[in-house]
């Protein structure tokens, strides 16, 4: 009971962030941004779509129950979805799933985007990880793991590519890497 729960308000989430998504994208391109990378999209919400499919299926089949562990878990996820909403609430209108690219825009710097180039890829690939385990469904849990890791290995580079051309990230990204490091000879 409680997995089907967990699992019906997951999703719940993740068709809000479609509405939230569609409707930046919508004001995004009507400031003249354009798509990236459309061709690998669908194979993406494939991806997700079928995470979903196969972990309830790989529990109810499987009959696995509820992790040991699954407090801890549970806490973690909870962290997790709190970062999401920070990713998403730094990133505003620019929040998208889809690769949506505004020429000219300064690239976000605030919240975890301070901290690291893709936080939001990392807090789907620690999801994709963590929901599985928290029921047990150690299948999905390896499987999606793999197929997100070659899902984001194509669109990681699609999309870094795309803001280098068209926004300041490769000056961010350079003054970032070219901030001197403390003079540490204690070795």
């Amino acid at each position: 009971m409680y997995f089907i729960i967990f699992v019906i308000l997951v999703i719940l989430q993740r068709i809000i962030e479609v509405i939230i998504a569609k409707r930046n994208e919508k004001k995004m391109l009507s400031k003249g941004a354009y798509e990236v990378g459309a061709s690998h999209y669908p194979y993406m919400i494939a991806m997700h779509v079928s995470f979903f499919i196969c972990l309830i299926a790989e529990v109810i089949l499987f009959n696995r129950g509820i992790s040991p562990l699954f407090l801890w878990l549970f806490i973690l996820f909870l962290i997790v979805q709190a970062l999401r909403i920070w990713c998403l609430l730094s990133l505003g209108s620019f929040w998208n799933t889809k690769i949506i690219i505004l020429p000219g825009s300064h690239v976000v710097k605030k919240g975890p985007y301070l901290f690291m180039r893709h936080p939001n890829y990392t807090i789907v690939s620690i999801e994709i990880l963590l929901i599985p385990l928290m029921f047990q469904a150690y299948i999905t849990a390896f499987s999606f793991t793999i197929l997100n890791f070659i899902m984001l290995s194509v669109r990681i580079p699609l999309e870094e590519k795309a803001l280098m051309e068209a926004t300041n990230y490769t000056k961010e990204f350079k003054k970032k890497m070219s901030t001197p490091l403390p003079n540490n000879h204690n070795h």
